[in-house]
């Protein structure tokens, strides 16, 4: 089987790539998504209103943590010794949203796509799960890679970088 998809073997069984021969660089990527909501949750949500806490606060440690646990979540990405993962928010008034921003850094053999990705579901996630009781109809969308450097394909700049 010849296949530009790299998760699969010659027999077309899914496989962990190898990257032990590829070099060590800088990897970067910043992944984007909102999780749109009632305006009345929004302020809520902007002027620490919930009664579950600081949303935007635990929001952060959540995407941070996900960054962290992404192969145990996908089974095919690496374990990875990530040395900077940041987990941004704005307030969109006019969208009635909140605009979530993830960050992922390391020096290492393989990217950090999916670590940034999946910061941003969970941190979306978790804005969902803290702001439940008063707003079931919240919209997670929109997540998306937004930019990515290092390794042997580049620099990619996507939508919204």
């Amino acid at each position: 089987m010849n296949s530009p998809l790299t998760h699969f073997d010659e027999a077309g069984n899914a496989a962990m790539v190898d990257v032990s021969a590829k070099d060590e660089t800088v990897r970067i990527a910043t992944a984007r998504g909102h999780i749109a909501m009632k305006p009345e949750t929004l302020s809520l949500i902007r002027d620490g209103g919930m009664e579950k806490g600081d949303v935007l606060g635990v929001a952060r440690l959540a995407g941070i943590m996900a960054a962290k646990k992404t192969p145990d979540l996908i089974p095919l990405c690496h374990p990875l010794m990530l040395s900077k993962v940041a987990v941004d928010f704005t307030i969109d008034e006019a969208g009635s949203r909140v605009e979530i921003e993830a960050t992922v850094k390391l020096k290492g053999r393989t990217g950090v796509e999916m670590e940034a990705l999946t910061a941003v579901s969970v941190a979306a996630l978790t804005i969902y799960d803290m702001c439940k009781a008063v707003d079931k109809g919240m919209v997670i969308g929109g997540v998306h890679l937004s930019y990515k450097e290092g390794g042997k394909s580049g620099t990619y700049v996507g939508a919204g970088a």
